[in-house]
């Protein structure tokens, strides 16, 4: 069973007297530099002077940093970047600063996983990845709570690297509603993983070829959309909410028969097997080598897909029903 520290656990000791630099202020940065600060520790914000995010910053209440500047001035450095820029953030701003006996941490293992950084061996290097997105990080943290997280050590050359982890799980809010050990190499595959085959990719493909059916059986393509996507988000809240028995008790029986005794039949072990092909592909580092082996070609790749997704029959009828519904003007 998973180790799972709590707000008990867990004291500031490892970093009361520590200076954090946080790199970037998009969706996590801003939650993780408002909430470190307002937990009672020292919290600068490194970034580009000619980023967007340097104005807002300075409105939130902290003086932004050059990102070199504010890792040469921390104790701990907390890269919360896009996984894309990783590589080069470091060896232009971070490596030169990251000097004995300081801390590089990450909310998320790829970059240490796949070798976009190498750190060097006299530093302590660590992962507190908050289970949801920033927006809700500080919410929770207002709310007098937390969103659960991750946390992992790499590297352990102060022997004290876990309890610096756990301190800044802490000041995230974090162990009020949990914080499971996990390592770099696990957290990164399975959450590749479940993006990839269940998350994104794999609900969007469900969704639009049950949508492909109904249209193409000449079912109309607002009651297909209706029944296939829309509907969607009632079930997930119903699991996230009470597992899936009890989504299964929330819904007619009629439901629960079919759902029970055809849905495993479609998405079947054929699919699982799919699935097992795209974590050997994560594992082997093929995914790796694709997305940030060269980031000027998957980034126009990533482009040039996003713009074929306003072409699609299922988001213009999907414009159409969210109006309708109020949920899009």
């Amino acid at each position: 069973m998973a180790k799972i520290y709590y707000d008990s656990d867990v004291d500031f000791k490892a970093l009361s007297e520590k200076k954090i630099a946080i790199i970037g202020y998009g969706s996590q940065g801003r939650a993780h530099a408002l909430n470190l600060r307002d937990s009672g520790l020292n919290v600068l914000v490194g970034l580009r002077k000619e980023g967007t995010s340097w104005k807002l910053a300075g409105e939130d209440g902290f003086e932004p940093m050059e990102i070199g500047e504010a890792c040469a001035e921390a104790d701990v450095i907390m890269v919360l970047t896009p996984d894309t820029t990783h590589s080069s953030i470091y060896l232009n701003s971070i490596k030169g600063n990251l000097k004995t006996g300081k801390a590089l941490g990450f909310a998320h293992g790829y970059a240490i996983r796949f070798g976009l950084i190498k750190p060097p061996n006299d530093v302590d290097v660590f992962m507190v990845a908050p289970k949801g997105p920033g927006a809700k990080v500080r919410e929770a943290y207002l709310n007098k709570f937390g969103v659960p997280a991750l946390v992992a050590v790499e590297q352990n050359y102060s022997g004290k690297a876990k309890e610096l982890a756990l301190a800044y799980a802490k000041g995230l809010g974090a162990t009020k509603a949990g914080v499971v050990e996990t390592t770099f190499e696990e957290e990164t595959e399975s959450d590749l993983l479940g993006e990839q085959a269940v998350l994104v990719g794999g609900v969007m493909s469900l969704i639009e070829k049950g949508y492909e059916v109904l249209t193409e059986a000449g079912y109309q393509p607002e009651l297909a959309y209706f029944e296939v996507c829309n509907e969607l988000k009632l079930i997930v809240d119903l699991i996230y909410a009470k597992g899936f028995k009890g989504m299964l008790c929330s819904v007619s029986d009629t439901a629960k028969y079919g759902g029970l005794t055809r849905g495993y039949k479609i998405v079947d072990d054929h699919v699982k097997q799919n699935m097992r092909k795209a974590l050997e592909e994560i594992k082997r580092g093929d995914f790796a080598r694709e997305w940030t082996g060269d980031v000027g070609v998957s980034t126009e790749r990533l482009a040039e897909m996003m713009a074929k997704m306003d072409e699609k029959e299922i988001e213009k009828v999907g414009y159409v029903i969210r109006k309708l519904a109020g949920i899009e003007k």
